[in-house]
């Protein structure tokens, strides 16, 4: 809490202390901050602990904490990274113990007993929750040698692969016990969000072997794009939500990654569509932009809508706030470095300038209540990812291409760069997977 300099406890990592630091680890090291990052790397070794009994979300866990300490491990070679990050994953494995392997969404480190969130559609598990293990699990088994972890995310990868898929969309819920779907919501922002995203990048981490990973996602763009994909009235592109066949013509902050998301996969695309795909990230970062833009603090909502006139602002005052979210900047970098079209890098300095101007307070940078309002109201909170994600992407998005090239690294969800797998490495069951 930067203005009141307490510690924040979010109940989403139970009692475990530290996400801060462990978010941070790889952002340290990129930046050469390497006093700050021994000192890190000495909290992690006396302090960082996993023994609590609380309950825990296993995705957030999973991105913040394995893959920061994964990323930490493969930057610096430190053997105290790798062990916690094995430690870690280890003790999230009981997840899995449901009747189709799709985890529960909370796990009791402790006692190993998981449950879904109640307000999920009857019991379900969250498709952005279970599908966003991949890149991190598949890591595990790679530095550990055991191929538990990378058994459990195939398998989810299976059950998937069999169900049907309404009009080719995946539903943001499905049920652990019965393998079915619950509520037909579809969603590329929040509940849905990384699921697609882990999918290109898990065939791009494979060194493009996983052709699996690969049809699934660009199976899943040309569903989205067909019946999720939608230009307003002046022209702006943006991905609205379909909820049983409807469509809610919201689109949230989470959402404005995809961007990124589309230009990143540009490559791989049918060779008639890689055109056509860069220019879709272009057009989804012009409408986040434009959210942006259309703010008094030139900081983006959290989300914004098109309908009633409306176009990229947020018309519901619990959709006004910024909580120093990355996935806007995000997008940037990744058009910046795929087209080195200089606007990138203007509109990213606009970013920096409107976070220097209201979201620095004496003890860090908090979030912000109502963009759209003259003066600042603060939350005190500084979320871990602003320091993983948020100024991981801006400072990648100004220095050289060189400095962690899309060649050699894919960033999880969280920011957190993971070596490509090479396919000599590893043994012959690494690269049938």
């Amino acid at each position: 809490k930067p203005i009141s300099k307490q510690g924040h406890s979010s109940n989403l990592f139970g009692n475990i202390q530290g996400a801060t630091i462990v978010d941070a680890l790889d952002t340290l090291y990129i930046m050469e901050m390497k006093e700050e990052f021994k000192e890190a790397k000495e909290w992690v070794e006396k302090n960082l602990d996993f023994n609590v009994n609380a309950e825990i979300s296993v995705f957030e866990v999973n991105i913040r904490f394995v893959g920061g300490l994964l990323s930490a491990y493969y930057l610096s070679g430190e053997e105290i990274f790798r062990k916690k990050a094995v430690e870690l994953g280890e003790k999230l494995l009981p997840a899995f113990n449901t009747p189709t392997g799709i985890p529960w969404a909370l796990l009791n480190i402790k006692s190993g007993i998981g449950r879904n969130w109640p307000w999920a559609s009857g019991g379900s598990s969250i498709l952005a929750e279970f599908g966003t293990l991949h890149l991190e699990f598949v890591h595990l088994s790679h530095l550990s040698g055991n191929p538990v972890f990378a058994e459990k995310v195939m398998n989810i990868r299976k059950v998937l692969s069999r169900l049907d898929k309404p009009e080719g969309l995946y539903p943001n819920y499905l049920n652990p016990s019965s393998g079915q779907w619950g509520q037909h919501h579809v969603s590329i922002g929040g509940l849905g969000d990384s699921f697609y995203e882990y999918l290109l990048k898990a065939w791009l981490m494979s060194d493009k072997t996983d052709e699996e990973g690969k049809k699934m996602y660009y199976d899943a763009v040309q569903a989205i794009e067909t019946h999720l994909i939608r230009k307003s009235s002046s022209g702006l592109t943006y991905i609205a939500e379909w909820k049983g066949g409807l469509l809610e013509h919201k689109m949230g902050h989470l959402t404005c990654f995809a961007g990124g998301m589309f230009a990143l996969g540009a490559d791989g695309a049918p060779s008639d569509k890689t055109g056509h795909h860069i220019e879709l990230g272009a057009e989804i970062a012009r409408t986040c932009h434009e959210s942006y833009d259309r703010t008094s603090m030139k900081l983006g909502p959290e989300a914004f809508r098109f309908d009633g006139g409306v176009e990229a602002i947020a018309t519901r005052q619990n959709e006004k706030y910024y909580i120093l979210r990355p996935e806007v900047i995000e997008t940037y970098m990744y058009m910046w470095r795929l087209t080195h079209d200089p606007k990138y890098r203007q509109w990213a300095w606009e970013a920096v300038e409107a976070l220097e101007k209201h979201c620095r307070v004496d003890g860090g940078y908090s979030g912000i209540r109502d963009v759209y309002s003259n003066h600042e109201s603060h939350d005190d909170v500084q979320q871990s990812f602003f320091l993983s994600e948020t100024l991981k992407y801006l400072y990648l998005l100004f220095s050289d291409d060189d400095l962690l090239p899309f060649e050699h690294w894919v960033f999880n969800t969280e920011a957190h760069p993971f070596p490509i797998l090479r396919k000599e490495d590893g043994s012959k069951e690494e690269k049938e997977k």
